[in-house]
């Protein structure tokens, strides 16, 4: 391992079908059944599927209608997101109990840095069995871990023995580990961008390491310096407790189509309350209100406006977005209408307990 590599104890906690598993926690008759959270109706989209309903195929993002296709046997749940969160909330609770340096990343997944920890356990593999075992013993939920060096490999690693298994990659493993590993595992390598690879003959992360930094920078822009570094173990990213919400939005996708401006406005007007909680929330307010349209051939529009002052109010919302809305006439009919706050009035803060270490460490991993 190059000693230039900074070299953290990172751990991924990843829950295993968290929504999915939570119904099935709470309610036993759904327990080894294929269940789907989410709309199984004709605008319905899977937000979460057990692990019994992906057998099958089905995943989050896709219609209810196409899941149900796939497993016509598929039992259809609502979402329940104050409960989802109530969950949440205790499984962080446990991270806590080994550091403070603990990024969320979703409701069900997050970065821990245990490099030094509040229990003085030099080893990152034993502090991952311990938090998954307390998150069985107090939720009831199984959960997945990856350990290494950085948040990049961690992430990867925590996919290798799911479900409710965990993966370490020590630090003289790690070259050999990325070199090897299919290119559509890389993390923020898409669908997309992994055709890309595939014709540049990039396949695998020994393929990547072959290509120059100025091939990479040539074909690949911006991100060429990221897969550059990213192969050779190298990612100076921190867990950061203190992630800055760049946005906040709600939107509602339509059983039916909208064609009505009028109805527009009904459901806009709901869509801005729902802001305007989460706002009141997360205590922002933010300048730029966009209008997300969504049409009923699919195609999708968006309609945005910058103010001079911080607006968090539903009414100020709702003042700007009829602006937004009648800016221009509609093209179609609309299934689904969303509204956005950016250019949030939130400050970047320390953390104060966050360290960097820049040394090779020579403790247990």
């Amino acid at each position: 391992m190059d000693a230039a590599i900074p070299i953290r104890k990172i751990i991924h906690v990843d829950m295993d079908a968290f929504y999915a598993s939570v119904e099935q926690l709470d309610r036993p008759e759904l327990r080894g059944k294929p269940i789907a959270v989410g709309g199984g109706g004709k605008r319905g989209v899977v937000s979460a599927a057990s692990y019994e309903a992906r057998k099958f195929g089905v995943h989050s993002a896709m219609s209810g209608v196409l899941a149900r296709k796939r497993c016509p046997e598929l039992i259809f749940v609502k979402t329940r997101f104050d409960r989802y969160r109530e969950l949440s909330q205790r499984i962080r609770t446990i991270f806590f109990e080994y550091t403070d340096l603990v990024e969320p990343l979703s409701l069900d997944e997050a970065y821990l840095d245990v490099t030094e920890n509040k229990k003085g356990n030099p080893s990152a593999t034993l502090i991952a069995s311990e938090i998954r075992a307390a998150i069985k013993e107090k939720t009831g939920l199984n959960a997945s871990a990856g350990i290494s060096i950085n948040k990049f490999i961690a992430k990867v690693a925590s996919d290798i023995n799911k479900p409710n298994g965990q993966k370490t990659i020590p630090p003289e493993e790690v070259l050999s580990f990325l070199e090897g590993l299919d290119i559509k595992k890389f993390y923020g390598v898409g669908k997309v961008m992994k055709e890309k690879m595939y014709r540049h003959g990039i396949y695998t992360g020994r393929d990547l390491k072959d290509k120059s930094m100025e091939y990479l920078e040539a074909n690949f822009g911006k991100s060429g310096a990221y897969y550059y570094d990213i192969v050779r173990g190298i990612q100076h990213s921190k867990v950061s407790p203190s992630r800055t919400r760049k946005s906040l939005a709600a939107e509602r996708t339509f059983r039916d189509n909208i064609a009505s401006e009028v109805f527009m406005l009904e459901r806009l007007e709901e869509i801005a309350e729902e802001v305007e909680r989460r706002l009141q929330k997360s205590k922002v307010a933010g300048k730029t209100i966009t209008l997300k349209i969504k049409y009923s051939d699919f195609k999708l529009q968006t309609r945005s406006k910058t103010l001079p002052l911080y607006v968090a109010s539903k009414d100020l919302i709702m003042e700007h977005v009829k602006d937004l809305l009648f800016q221009s006439k509609m093209e179609n009919s609309v299934r689904l209408l969303g509204i956005s706050l950016s250019n949030l009035n939130t400050e970047e803060r320390k953390a104060a307990v966050e360290k960097t270490v820049d040394v090779q460490l020579t403790l247990d991993f």
